[in-house]
């Protein structure tokens, strides 16, 4: 690495139209500090970029130093990876453009959005994309993953819905991909992570929607098995409009609960039909189940997510969701060591399922994915909300496919990035080799090149 010095900054500063922030700075502090109160680095650099033009000049920079770059969205970055020591942040939260197009259906926008201010923009004009499910989640980091979220089973995911990017590479050039510009980046951008360029404005594909039959119900926790149950043979049926997920999960009042969440984006008379099914369940303790605005249904998460908080997660897809897998579920979140602490179980279908290939998201084709949360905002709980974390997911082992969503691994799953790209790994490892050879773009869940020289995952 070769040491930064005055004059490199003072070249730096009017190539930029946002903030350049060094330790000591006002703003500094404020800037490195990301939603998981886990991760706590001091980059040597910050880029607070205000367009892509900025984003060009910081790259440039690390390559000129040799420094370690990590690349911030407008969101989580909850395996920390958005900030690094020493090295160069290259932060894209204040890029927060967003335009549509309501009589095409379309809308460019800029990376640092987060869900929150995506949606209240496209339902501004009624229309909506697929997004995830906490509004503070960023798009950029949430697409470039794939993109679970409430509409996935009628309209696929994010990254399904993705038209186009603008792409800053490794070495410093802005490029367009898309279908017909660079398909082969377009391919790669699609559930490959940064790890090809970072991608400073998406243009999705937007859909008419205003109202949902959203919400959920909560039941006692000692009826979990029940409810489970009810879940999987809810699912098993569930048409593309609807998209569920069940758990044991603290209730608004943070008493822990079995609950089942669901968004209908059909007919509403049609989701209504489908909810009453859950009346075999007997009455809930907290039913808010009902017609809402597609909004209201974006937020419901909003509460159960505080930033500042102590993560560490793990996930894993199923191969089915048997009694036996419910059994162990359930004794495993009944452990846990902190009340806000849950267990998630999503479920994929419909147009989720698009062929493997045709994109890099390639874990297609499993019903349910387990999200173990582990969350407290006692800097104490650390260490045993890990262990915890991770002794659940071990015990699911047996029923695990193997596989793993890229958004939810953690900074020690380095070992599983190729479980999230199945049969899709080798030809992105081909990928990164043309469009990152040197591996500048690490500080990611990493595709490595096979190129000789190229930089460790996290060096």
């Amino acid at each position: 690495m070769t040491p930064i010095r005055e004059r490199d900054l003072l070249d730096l500063r009017p190539a930029m139209r946002g903030e350049v922030l060094r330790p000591g700075d006002l703003g500094y502090d404020g800037a490195r500090r990301i939603f998981n109160a886990m991760i706590d680095r001091r980059p040597v650099l910050i880029g607070r970029c205000a367009a892509t033009a900025d984003v060009t000049a910081c790259v440039r920079l690390g390559r000129e130093h040799e420094l370690v770059v990590a690349v911030r969205g407008g969101g989580h970055s909850l395996a920390g990876l958005a900030m690094c020591d020493g090295g160069l942040v290259i932060d894209l939260s204040p890029m927060k453009d967003v335009r549509v197009d309501a009589a095409g259906q379309r809308v460019r926008a800029q990376a640092g959005l987060t869900l929150a201010e995506f949606d209240r923009a496209t339902q501004a004009v009624g229309l909506a994309s697929t997004m995830g499910v906490a509004p503070t989640t960023g798009i950029a980091g949430l697409t470039l993953g794939g993109g679970l979220g409430w509409l996935m089973g009628k309209h696929g995911l994010a990254c399904d819905n993705l038209v186009s990017a603008t792409v800053v590479t490794a070495d410093g050039a802005v490029v367009n991909a898309s279908v017909t510009e660079n398909p082969d980046l377009f391919w790669g951008l699609r559930g490959g992570g940064g790890n090809f360029g970072i991608v400073t404005e998406f243009e999705y594909r937007l859909h008419p929607l205003t109202t949902v039959l959203g919400g959920a119900a909560f039941y006692p926790v000692e009826k979990a098995r029940e409810v489970l149950r009810v879940f999987r043979e809810f699912t098993a049926s569930a048409p593309d409009e609807l998209t569920c997920a069940a758990g044991i999960v603290p209730d608004p009042q943070g008493i822990t609960r079995a609950a089942i969440v669901l968004c209908h984006s059909g007919e509403l008379s049609q989701g209504e039909k489908l909810a009453r099914r859950l009346d075999a369940l007997g009455p809930a303790v907290l039913n808010v189940i009902g017609p809402m605005p597609y909004l209201q249904q974006q937020a419901l998460f909003e509460p159960l997510y505080p930033a500042g908080w102590h993560h560490y997660w793990k996930s894993s897809f199923l191969r089915a969701l048997g009694d036996d897998a419910i059994d162990v579920l359930i004794e495993h979140a009944a452990a846990k060591p902190h009340p806000m602490a849950h267990a998630v179980l999503e479920h994929v279908h419909g147009a989720a399922r698009n062929p493997a290939e045709e994109t890099a998201f390639a874990n297609r084709e499993y019903d349910y994915n387990l999200l173990i949360i582990g969350m407290s905002p006692d800097a104490a709980d650390a260490t045993p909300l890990r262990e915890w974390a991770r002794n659940f997911w071990k015990a699911m082992l047996p029923y695990s496919a193997g596989r793993a969503y890229v958004n939810y691994l953690m900074e020690d799953d380095e070992e599983r990035i190729a479980e999230a790209y199945g049969l899709n790994y080798h030809r992105l490892v081909a990928l990164k080799n043309k469009y990152d050879p040197t591996n500048f773009f690490r500080m990611n869940q990493n595709i490595r090149p096979t190129a000789a020289g190229a930089a460790g995952s996290m060096a």
